[in-house]
């Protein structure tokens, strides 16, 4: 018997749009559920303009729409509305990433679609949350990071504050709001009714800044830009070899005496200003400079091979190249994966990074073409004749 996903016994209405939410309902696709992403009719979601491309097909939308079924529906006609409320009849959860009100606007509301359906769990991913005095600033990553203080931390001592190379305030939200949506789902599995999922860009990229949220609220300090080591703990920081830069993790007193041994310089891991982690914190241009005087006498490989002996963590900085042929992350754990696109061909995408052992989450199909399954669910699981969809598409309603 062929092993279903874990999520196989939930439909998705997928109203989101860009990265945060497709990302969130990536995740609950790939692991099974029955998501339909819902478009507007002849325009679709707005990264099919996105690149990068091939054979004139968004990957940047193949990619976050993987094992989804697509339908074109206009919210804001009147027939759209009630098809869209029979597909709530028959849904678990609706996912949307509109600003604060507009499902409301429509007519569509959480507190309309649970009259509708009681087990609905509605999602909504947005800048800064539906309430507060925020509510209704528009959001994008780049503002998550910027208002979290992820940026402010983000860069060297004195350059500008930096964002993050990948748009991780909208993953942050998208990871959170699969989360919360699959609680909901327990939730409701308890009580027998659905809830309303607020998740904010912005509060999901507070939540992980963690240790730099409680250097402030300990010890009323702002935590500044300080490259890459860790203010927690040291060595965990960045290093050059004669060829290249490699990263070192000695996160505690036993990896340090490790690495000391390593260098051949064991007495320095007893010295009163290394001796505990604290200390090697306070004293970290030091302990740089110790460390890179070593490294810079080695080739990177050489560097990575004697730590790896003894089990310190390291690893290269590696690119995407890199990441994209390496046999351990692209093979072994299947984080590219091969599948086909009507258009654009054979393409690789990202894989799913959650493992499960009996209901492993799998590509199965490609992202839709716009309004691709229009008459599988219009005509097959609503019950309308062909004459009907026809008139629909005339309309502008599909």
């Amino acid at each position: 018997m062929a092993i279903k996903g874990a999520l196989s016994n939930l439909r998705v209405l997928d109203l989101t749009r860009v990265l945060a939410g497709p990302f969130c309902t990536m995740i609950l696709a790939d692991m099974g559920a029955d998501v339909i992403k819902i478009e507007i009719p002849e325009r679709g979601d707005d990264t099919r303009q996105m690149g990068p491309f091939k054979e004139g097909e968004s990957a940047y939308y193949m990619n976050l729409n993987r094992n989804k079924r697509g339908i074109t529906l206009n919210l804001k006609s009147a027939k759209g509305k009630e098809i869209f409320l029979e597909l709530v009849k028959r849904a678990d959860v609706v996912v949307e990433n509109y600003r604060p009100g507009t499902m409301e606007k429509l007519g569509l509301g959480y507190e309309v679609l649970k009259e509708v359906n009681p087990r609905i769990i509605y999602a909504a991913i947005s800048g800064f949350g539906q309430t507060g005095p925020y509510k209704m600033r528009p959001g994008y990553d780049i503002i998550a990071q910027a208002m979290s203080g992820l940026m402010s931390t983000t860069g060297w001592p004195g350059g500008e504050p930096t964002r993050t190379g990948t748009a991780i305030g909208d993953v942050l939200g998208g990871l959170s709001c699969a989360i919360g949506i699959l609680a909901a789902v327990n939730a409701r599995s308890i009580t027998g009714k659905g809830q309303m999922v607020d998740v904010a860009l912005v509060d999901s990229a507070v939540a992980s800044l963690e240790i730099i949220n409680m250097i402030y609220l300990v010890e009323g300090r702002v935590p500044e830009r300080i490259g890459n080591r860790y203010e927690s703990t040291y060595p965990y920081d960045s290093f050059r070899t004669s060829d290249g830069s490699i990263v070192i993790g000695a996160g505690n007193d036993r990896l340090w005496q490790k690495l000391c041994e390593v260098m051949g310089k064991p007495d320095i891991a007893e010295k009163p200003e290394f001796l505990r982690i604290k200390d090697r914190v306070e004293h970290h241009e030091e302990v740089k400079a110790i460390i890179e005087e070593w490294t810079m006498k080695h080739k990177m490989q050489e560097v990575l091979d004697l730590l790896e002996a003894e089990g310190i963590p390291c690893a290269p900085i590696m690119t995407i190249d890199k990441v994209v042929n390496d046999p351990h992350i692209a093979e072994d754990r299947q984080m590219f994966v091969e599948t086909y696109h009507p258009i654009a061909g054979a393409i690789k995408i990202t894989g799913s990074h959650i493992k499960l052992s009996d209901t492993p989450p799998a590509i199965k199909t490609c992202s839709p073409l716009l309004g691709q399954h229009n008459k599988d669910i219009y005509v097959g699981e609503l019950g309308m004749d062909e004459a009907e969809i026809d008139k629909l598409k005339e309309e502008g309603v599909i």
